[in-house]
């Protein structure tokens, strides 16, 4: 959530003036320094509420980050471990200096082990605390050199269902550091991104991030085979394509333009059998500025001929969506074409091509009661 102005909440965390903390906060400290166990759960009780709103106190209870991480280490104490976490993951979110400060702490490996954790409250909180933990660029290479992309692949393939929502957003964080994405592509995430792909809304946060690490992974040929191998991959691609946010639609033509950029003949007839025109036409009309140059793009990459028209039929739209369509459903069939394109400047455009779309024996699983997520965990 957004900070508070200086007027604060009524959560406890008002502050006499700006740069002095209430008595709320320092009592909060207090807590958290406290030998005794309960006292100690009390305070990450405190600061996990503290924090849930308040900007301010996130900053004020910046050196509640060492006690908290060192409950993170006592042994055999799963309520130590889900309050402190708990508290931790508020103290980050939206405050790159807690989240640097909380690796710095040495937070990671317990919450690495936590991935393994049978308690299933404790797998999903240590996997929302690494997708708000990578959010911050300087903390993206510690995360994965402390081993912890493999895991979250793991919890992505077998973990509960807002588990692995946060995982594809932590690998999703994850990817943008470069050095990250032959380490995600080793541990063969494709299907599980597929498997979550097709189950999600297609216009949801969590179809746009999943599209995005996709893109990021068929740059390598062990990504595009995976994508291809996977029952339904490119499929689900497509229909993300269709129905997606701006953003997630821009990732999905990505991708398959990438894809057929590397080897327009491995995979053409792969694009076309699964309907991807329609969704192109209709993104050169209303993507974004980057979806209608790739859509574009992968049209004239899909037509017949590779090679430049010539001048007696020049390189149009209209003729390379004859060209393509000719291909698929036989001869004549420039009136289809010329027809679609019309009716992409008509207030039903969306419902004709959704039309021409339909398949059959495809079946959309029931989507996941999922939250929605961004690039940080929501507040707990």
């Amino acid at each position: 959530m957004d900070s508070h102005s200086s007027s604060s909440s009524s959560d406890g965390g008002r502050s006499t003036s700006c740069g002095s903390p209430s008595p709320s906060v320092r009592r909060a400290l207090e807590l958290i320094q406290s030998d005794d166990h309960a006292l100690k759960l009390q305070g990450a009780q405190e600061i996990r509420r503290l924090t849930k709103t308040s900007q301010r106190c996130r900053r004020q209870l910046s050196d509640s980050v060492g006690p908290l991480v060192s409950m993170l280490r006592v042994h055999d104490s799963p309520d130590f471990h889900e309050f402190a976490l708990l508290a931790l993951l508020n103290l980050a979110v939206k405050d790159d200096t807690n989240k640097i400060k909380i690796v710095e702490a040495g937070a990671l490996e317990p919450i690495i082990t936590f991935l393994r954790s049978e308690n299933s409250n404790l797998q999903e909180y240590a996997t929302a605390s690494l997708l708000t933990l990578s959010a911050s660029a300087s903390n993206k290479p510690v995360i994965s050199a402390c081993g912890a992309i493999p895991l979250l692949v793991e919890i992505l393939r077998d973990g509960s269902p807002q588990a692995k929502v946060d995982s594809v957003m932590a690998l999703s964080n994850l990817s943008t550091y470069p050095i990250n994405l032959s380490i995600i592509l080793e541990a063969k995430p494709v299907p599980c991104i597929v498997a979550l792909l097709k189950t999600c809304k297609k216009s949801s946060k969590t179809a746009e991030k999943c599209c995005a690490l996709i893109e990021s992974l068929v740059s390598f040929d062990e990504g595009r085979t995976a994508l291809t191998s996977e029952e339904g991959g490119v499929l689900a691609v497509i229909e993300v394509l269709e129905s997606g946010s701006l953003q997630s639609r821009e990732h999905a033509v990505g991708a398959l333009l990438t894809m057929c950029q590397s080897d327009r003949c491995k995979y053409r007839e792969a694009l076309l059998k699964e309907g991807v025109i329609p969704g192109l036409l209709e993104l050169t009309v209303q993507g974004t500025a980057k979806s209608q140059s790739k859509a574009h793009t992968l049209l004239r990459l899909l037509r017949e001929s590779p090679y430049p028209r010539s001048e007696l039929e020049p390189d149009t739209l209209e003729n390379i969506v004859c060209n393509i369509i000719s291909q698929i459903d036989g001869d004549d069939q420039s009136g289809k074409a010329k027809k679609m394109l019309a009716e992409m400047v008509q207030v039903s455009m969306e419902q004709s091509l959704r039309h021409l779309q339909q398949r059959a024996l495809v079946c959309t699983p029931t989507d996941l009661p999922i939250n929605s997520c961004t690039s940080e965990v929501s507040l707990k």
